[in-house]
Formats: C-alpha cells, structure tokens, sequence
C-alpha cells in the first residue's frame, strides 16, 4: 500500500466503510482474542486446530481492518451534485441499452469499496462504468469489455 491512490467514493459508501471499520474493531477483533485465549487453553498448540483458525481469522481480520483504515485515509468523496446532470460519473444511475435493439439496463456508478453486482451498483473500476465515465445522455459509445466490445446508447442518467 505505498502508492496514493485514491478511492472514489460517495459519502454514503464513506460511511458504510466506516461502520464496518467499527464494526471490525470494536465487535470482531475482541471476538476474535477471546477465541485465540480460550484454544490456548486447551494446551499444546501445535496440533490444536481451533488455535490455528482462529490465528488465521485475526490475520485475515487485521488485513481487512488495514485495507479499510488506508481506502478511508485516501477517500476521494464524489459529489454527483457538482457534475453536469447529463454526465456519467461516480454517484451516478445510467441507464443504457447494447446496440442495436437491446433491453435498457440501469447501474449505479459507485467506487470499487461500495461495489455490489447484484443491487446494480458497479465499480468505477469496471470496463462498463471506465467506458461510461464522462459521457453524457444520448450517446453511442463503444465500450471494451473482457468479451470483446459494446456498444451502447445512454438513455438517462440521475443522481443516485
């Protein structure tokens, strides 16, 4: 973690990051220290498997905790309310549909740590949201994804 990148994201996915940091520290890692106390207790450690999963929930644990506490230091908050209404951009719902005859398809344009696929919120980080960023409504734009290309017409977009 030693470039400065930073992390866009809207103020609600600022604060859902900083409940699970609480969360993690407040509720996990004390969960987590009683379960390591109570393995060590039943003796030697070497082939004591409850010990060794529980070392292993505090390293993952103590990852997630530095992951969280470093996207929070670089949050780059992006107010959707500052950008052209007709311009595709992080806080944002697009709407589109794939040329030429297509259903439309509506996604909520959010940083990569408030990315959820199956709630329709796609990562700025995407092929689909890289390729839409900046566009504006009534567009046709060709759009490079994993498959090959897209292209695709933006009907609306709407502050989320």
């Amino acid at each position: 973690m030693a470039e400065d990148k930073t992390y866009p994201m809207t103020e609600e996915g600022k604060v859902k990051l900083e409940n699970e940091l609480e969360d993690l520290k407040i509720n996990q890692r004390p969960e987590i220290i009683n379960r390591i106390k109570i393995a060590r207790s039943y003796g030697d450690l070497s082939e004591n498997s409850e010990y060794e999963s529980a070392k292993n929930e505090q390293s993952l644990l103590e990852n997630r905790i530095k992951t969280v506490e470093h996207m929070l230091q670089y949050a780059e908050i992006i107010d959707s309310d500052q950008i052209d209404e007709n311009e595709v951009s992080v806080g944002k719902i697009v709407t589109f549909k794939e040329l030429p005859d297509e259903e439309p398809e509506s996604y909520t344009i959010v940083g990569a740590a408030e990315a959820d696929p199956m709630a329709g919120k796609i990562s700025n980080d995407s092929p689909i949201a890289k390729g839409l960023i900046g566009h504006h409504v009534d567009e046709e734009i060709s759009i490079d994804i994993p498959a090959g290309s897209m292209k695709v017409k933006i009907l609306k977009v709407e502050n989320a």
